[in-house]
């Protein structure tokens, strides 16, 4: 058979990096095709080279037998070529609907479209509401979107970059369902995942690809989850170092009857020295939540949200970093660093109190030592303090921020989706250091879908839906599963039939 996609000795430089080097790979009517590597290692570069995006430096690419001589996205998309980007391409002030119209060719009606996107959205386990804006979307939300907005063309090649960090387990599996139809139908899947057990349940082929090059192919069903690491990152992994939990006796943060448009009378506690998790699906709460907890936005009650005893509902984002909290939010470009700044620069916008301005000026030597430090501690590739936010991989930039946060020592320590489309390696580091800082005394509240994630580094567990948050799970009294289903508002059975006692609050 002729292959779908067949890319030959595809090479891309920027200044000073070497995306691509020499890569070949083909993909096969209906296979399923992983591409695995660590953040950096030009996964990303060479997808936007196939989708049109970016242009090869060299090389050739053929879909179905016939070689794209000036691929652009619209005539990738011509051909059938549909792409989920890690970093949405989404209009923020239009409406999901307007935003999947602008896909379209020909002729529209938005009231057709948007009950396609309904019952396609339904169908496939990730309802959307093609009526809301996108600017008051959770990036799941906003995932969804992207998927939908690519289904509805009826792709012969789907290209999707970590689809699943923002889905539950039970999502997951429609989601897989789904991918699997596509495949049966004929339609060739490029899968990015740093998820390795998904990648051996559900792709026929990997290759791997290290510094631009590739390094190995490999069978996920045949290969274990160790050794498709030990490809990607071309050594062992770190293994994870969670020491005994010992909590402080009063609470660094409590959340006591926090009610708004998004939240129905949440109430919890973090101590310091504990690590607590709060899952759940994307758009049940957690913007909402973690906007009135870091103080981007005010609630009318000062005591609805105290830091080591304080009320500070009233208290703005920097009053509150004054009494010892940092923040990293999801999103990372555009709010946990400015894209075209350097990372000194970026490295001043939370770290001013630690010396970075001195008498209302910046002390640029101290700024670019400061980010030159984070940038070693947490093994940034980045061509130093001077690069610019927007040069680094998702995942760089990811353990840039977390590193600039974690540098600054905090008491209080809220971050949302910390590895969200970090490589196995990078997400075993940032989630080392979460640990550690714990384990000195910070309380550490993080927000995730990841739920291995969080049943790897939490000691107690919360779950979000509908704007309500759970009773505290002790991480060793519950399940994935029991958490899964909570994220969905499905109370479980437990062993002996009857309904569990885990309770949603009223």
């Amino acid at each position: 058979m002729t292959p779908r996609l067949e890319l030959r000795d595809i090479c891309k430089r920027y200044p000073g990096v070497v995306a691509n080097d020499g890569v070949s790979l083909s993909i096969m009517p209906g296979e399923i095709h992983a591409v695995l590597g660590e953040n950096g290692a030009g996964k990303s570069t060479l997808m936007k080279i196939i989708y049109g995006a970016a242009q090869a430096d060299s090389g050739e690419i053929l879909f179905d037998g016939k070689p794209i001589a000036s691929p652009d996205p619209a005539s990738s998309r011509a051909l059938g070529i549909e792409m989920v980007y890690q970093h949405f391409a989404l209009f923020e002030s239009v409406s999901v609907v307007e935003n999947i119209v602008l896909s379209t060719t020909g002729g529209f009606h938005l009231e057709t479209l948007a009950r396609q996107v309904t019952e396609l959205s339904q169908h496939y386990g990730m309802p959307i509401d093609p009526w809301r804006r996108v600017h008051d979307l959770s990036v799941g939300e906003r995932q969804r979107v992207e998927i939908v907005r690519c289904l509805l063309q009826a792709p012969k090649l789907l290209i999707l970059d970590e689809p699943t960090s923002v889905l539950t387990p039970q999502a997951v599996v429609k989601l897989f369902n789904t991918l699997r139809q596509l495949a049966a139908e004929g339609c060739s899947i490029l899968y990015i995942s740093h998820k390795l057990d998904e990648v051996q349940e559900l792709c026929d082929t990997a290759t791997v690809l290290r510094n631009g090059r590739v390094t190995g192919t490999s069978l996920p069903k045949q290969s274990t989850a160790l050794e498709l690491a030990r490809l990607m990152v071309g050594s062992e992994l770190p293994e994870m170092r969670v020491g005994h939990c010992l909590r402080s006796p009063a609470p660094v943060l409590r959340v006591r009857g926090l009610s708004s448009p998004e939240l129905k009378n949440v109430s919890f506690e973090v101590h310091g020295g504990e690590i607590v998790g709060l899952a759940g699906v994307s758009g049940n709460g957690q913007a909402g939540l973690v906007a009135l907890l870091s103080g981007e936005q005010q609630h009318c009650e000062a005591d609805v949200v105290e830091i080591n005893g304080r009320p500070v509902g009233r208290l703005d984002a920097s009053a509150r970093r004054r009494l010892g909290m940092a923040f990293v939010p999801e999103e990372r470009l555009g709010r946990g660093a400015v894209p075209p700044h350097a990372l000194w620069e970026n490295a001043v916008l939370t770290g001013h109190r630690a010396g970075l301005v001195r008498n209302g000026l910046v002390d640029r030597k101290r700024a670019r030592d400061f980010a030159g430090s984070v940038i070693e501690k947490f093994k940034v590739k980045a061509n130093g303090p001077r690069a610019s936010a927007q040069s680094l991989s998702g995942g760089n930039l990811q353990k840039f921020i977390v590193g600039r946060e974690i540098a600054l020592q905090p008491r209080l320590f809220v971050v949302a989706q910390p590895t969200w489309g970090v490589d196995v390696g990078a997400a075993a580091f940032i989630r080392q250091a979460l640990v550690d800082l714990s384990r000195a005394g910070a309380a550490v509240l993080v927000i995730s879908e990841e739920l291995d994630e969080l049943f790897e580094i939490s000691d107690r567990l919360l779950v979000i839906c509908q704007g309500r948050v759970s009773q505290s799970l002790p991480r060793s009294q519950t399940t994935p599963e029991e958490v899964g289903l909570l994220m969905t508002s499905i109370a479980p059975n437990d062993e002996n039939g009857r309904r569990s006692q885990i309770a949603l609050q009223d």
